[in-house]
């Protein structure tokens, strides 16, 4: 984690990991339905060494959004991902509550 305080913004985080050198990727929240652990215009932001700030779900879904992103920041394509209970990996990602989540993951410059 960043030595900055925890009490800042995601989007405060980013600009600051940025303006350092570093290779950052933002995650964000662009679609909930039914059950959601966090809202829509939540944001997880990852650089490249897999620190991140923020939150787009919890458990098992944010993990598998800081994977995406390191992929994301690696490529530099956008990816939007969805979690949800009708598939599949939804009890293996940790989104057992019933809901969707849609998330867009993009490098930033």
């Amino acid at each position: 984690m960043s030595d900055i305080s925890e009490s800042l913004d995601p989007l405060m985080i980013a600009e600051e990991w940025v303006s350092a050198g570093r290779n950052v990727a933002m995650a964000t929240v662009v679609d909930t339905w039914g059950s959601a652990p966090r809202p829509a215009g939540s944001h997880l932001v990852i650089d490249g060494d897999g620190n991140f700030h923020g939150s787009v779900s919890g458990g098992c879904v944010e993990g598998a959004v800081i994977t995406e992103a390191l992929d994301v920041i690696e490529t530099g394509k956008p990816r939007m991902l969805e979690f949800g209970v009708a598939d599949e990996t939804a009890w293996r990602v940790g989104l057992s509550c019933g809901g969707r989540i849609r998330v867009y993951v993009e490098r930033l410059v």
